[in-house]
């Protein structure tokens, strides 16, 4: 790697400049190592072996992130088993440890592919990730959904901000979810986890709210909150 001049990220560790710099290939253990190490307020991102050093976010991907947290909080709450998470550091691989904005886990007692380390990160990969997207269209539609899919993550739903767009992709069958006659996708990883494309984009909290408590009051919810019910008892 070639020596660059120390910027405002730069940190000394053992008397050793280190650096942590957007476009730099590091392995994961060596990027979390750097980025453990550095000062309070630098983000970064490791995805495809690449570091991603993201811009400061507008109120535009605040609003719709925190209104992506609501639905996922909302639907974990009816689904026992279940854990979301806002922007957890993630270890997906040898070269891969982003910081997805949101995420769905099944817990690992309950049957779930992830695990937490002894520092309460998350290893492995999520069932769910969700991803607001504005200046980082190509990035998340790119190299961190190749990363994801590599990873094993079930479902990635990405909303474009600009395009005002819901992307939702299930990886398993290679394909686009789509919404039913009335604009609601409907998961098929978490049974229950619906969204109403317009009126998320809307931005409309309570119908968000309802549309969730309509997915989680069907049959096919309580037959997932039962398998994983099953799958508890047997871990035990």
């Amino acid at each position: 790697m070639k020596t660059q001049r120390a910027r405002k990220n730069d940190f000394h560790l053992n008397g050793v400049a280190q650096i942590l710099c957007n476009g730099d290939q590091l392995t994961q253990t060596e990027f979390h190592r750097r980025y453990e190490n550095s000062p309070p307020g630098v983000k970064a991102e490791l995805i495809g072996g690449i570091v991603y050093m993201p811009s400061p976010t507008g109120s535009q991907h605040s609003d719709y992130h925190g209104e992506l947290t609501l639905i996922l909080g909302l639907y974990k709450a009816h689904t026992p088993g279940t854990k979301f998470g806002v922007e957890p550091t993630s270890v997906l691989g040898d070269d891969s440890e982003p910081e997805p904005d949101n995420t769905l886990r099944v817990l690992p007692e309950y049957g779930g592919q992830t695990k937490l380390d002894a520092k309460g990160y998350v290893i492995g990969a999520p069932e769910f990730i969700g991803e607001i997207a504005h200046s980082s269209v190509a990035i998340d539609l790119g190299r961190k959904k190749e990363d994801y899919e590599r990873a094993g993550v079930q479902e990635y739903l990405v909303l474009c901000i600009s395009e005002q767009e819901l992307n939702w992709f299930h990886f398993p069958t290679g394909r686009k979810l789509k919404a039913d006659a009335k604009g609601i996708f409907k998961s098929k990883v978490f049974p229950g986890l619906w969204i109403d494309q317009a009126t998320f984009l809307a931005q409309d909290t309570l119908r968000c709210a309802e549309v969730i408590q309509m997915g989680v009051s069907t049959r096919e919810h309580a037959e997932f909150v039962a398998r994983l019910q099953r799958q508890r008892k047997k871990s035990k």
